[in-house]
């Protein structure tokens, strides 16, 4: 019996006790190759030395400290750091504990920023259909993962959603990518004159869409489009990368392939690499100037903002990437394994499409290859592929819904950063006898009369 209330009551969970590179042990002492670093969170692996040690010497120095009366040095080092690498435009950064705080935080400042500027109409929030943006309740307004969204919807406040960029899905077939990034990018425009252009506030995306959909990149030009559009009508632009950024595509940030900066950004997993839980905020000068120059304070607080552990492990996660210029692994790794995915699953009948970037890789699973028909979603064809693969020592993070919150099922994959040739093709291999069980699996049960299901 367990007194924790578990994401599933009553599933029998093994109980991880260790963790060594890319692989995490159990009780009973089997491994697990984390091939997708539990959340895409885990981008060292797990035991990495120099940040248990960085860690070790800051619980020697201080623990914690409450920011309504201090600051501190990890703090303020991590937020030197976070800006001098970030995209162009942004001054200062917000620190909490994880992503769901982030994108309430960034919410809660674009729309303090119109109060500040004279702008109180400005109050719609707009998105994208099959986005996430976290589980509390501002950021899942601000999503669009249905399932997710459905029993709460009475308490969410009124958000707007379009069309995700999702070529697999919505790309018409004598359409190229550069019309489709354009006719997908236009979606918001015409959102924006449907409100009215004065009452918009911001819009929010991931740029490579995670683990509601499974590793989907905007198509080249579209985010610049959308730059475009939210700067004629003075929208602000929130990119979401808490699970995309810092580093996971490699580059620190998903958006420097796209040429596009935001005014505000959030980041979290790879940030701290799950040594520590933490998130932060990135906002532009124009923010903080409008706060500055007006009220002199954010309306808004955490009791473990800035929290000196958290910052310390950060820390010494990004100095470690900078160090080993893991950036450079991730993009050689990552054409690995796009490329050994292609081999083993290019002409698989139930895989219809390949995509992400980097080390966030996504393969969305369909009934029939021709047609994209998705499996039926009583199937639960994604538990299956999580179950197969976990059998075979491999953790993969599968979900369902992927077309438009009922439909379709996708495995995402996001090895850690550390990740060396003989770890992506032991990846492939097992994932390719899981997917085969799998589908095999759900062939059986859909040919069983209901009764025995």
């Amino acid at each position: 019996m367990t007194c924790i209330l578990h994401r599933q009551i009553g599933q029998a969970l093994p109980v991880a006790v260790s963790g060594r590179g890319v692989e995490l042990f159990d009780e009973a002492g089997r491994a697990y190759l984390d091939a997708s670093g539990g959340a895409a969170v885990s981008c060292l692996g797990h035991g990495h030395p120099d940040v248990i040690a960085a860690l070790h010497r800051q619980a020697d120095r201080l623990a914690y400290a409450h920011t309504s009366f201090f600051s501190n040095a990890p703090a303020e080092a991590l937020a030197e750091r976070l800006v001098a690498d970030a995209p162009d435009g942004i001054s200062h950064v917000y620190l909490v504990s994880g992503g769901s705080e982030a994108v309430e935080a960034a919410l809660k400042m674009a729309r303090q920023y119109f109060v500040e500027i004279g702008q109180p109409q400005r109050r719609h929030i707009v998105a994208r259909r099959q986005s996430y943006h976290g589980n509390t309740l501002g950021a899942l307004a601000a999503g669009g993962n249905e399932w997710r969204r459905a029993q709460f919807r009475p308490l969410l406040i009124e958000t707007h959603h379009i069309d995700p960029c999702y070529a697999y899905r919505h790309q018409r077939p004598d359409e190229s990518e550069e019309a489709y990034g354009e006719r997908a990018a236009q979606a918001l425009e015409q959102k924006v004159a449907e409100l009215g252009a004065d009452t918009v506030m911001a819009f929010i995306a991931e740029p490579v869409v995670g683990a509601t959909a499974g590793a989907v990149p905007a198509v080249s030009g579209y985010l610049r489009r959308i730059r475009q559009i939210c700067d004629r009508h003075g929208i602000l632009l929130i990119l979401d990368e808490v699970m995309c950024g810092m580093g996971r595509t490699g580059t620190l940030h998903a958006c420097e392939q796209d040429g596009v900066a935001p005014d505000l950004m959030t980041v979290a997993k790879g940030l701290a690499g799950g040594y520590q839980p933490i998130g932060a905020v990135l906002l532009s000068r124009r923010i903080y100037d409008a706060f500055a120059s007006g009220s002199g304070l954010f309306q808004h607080g955490h009791t473990y903002m800035c929290h000196p552990m958290a910052s310390a492990a950060a820390l010494a996660v990004q100095e470690v990437i900078a160090r080993d210029d893991l950036l450079a692994n991730v993009r050689d790794m990552g054409e690995r394994l796009r490329r050994r995915l292609g081999e083993r699953f290019g002409n698989h009948p139930h895989v219809g499409d390949i995509r992400g970037r980097g080390l966030l890789l996504g393969l969305e699973l369909v009934d029939d290859r021709s047609t994209k028909a998705p499996f039926d979603p009583a199937l639960r064809l994604h538990a299956r592929v999580k179950n197969e693969a976990m059998a075979r020592g491999l953790l993969v993070y599968p979900a369902g819904g992927t077309i438009d919150g009922a439909s379709g099922d996708h495995v995402l994959i996001a090895p850690p950063f550390i990740s060396d040739a003989h770890v992506i093709d032991t990846i492939v291999e097992r994932l390719g006898d899981a997917v085969d069980a799998a589908c095999q699996a759900s062939h059986e049960g859909r040919s069983q009369p209901a009764a025995l299901r």
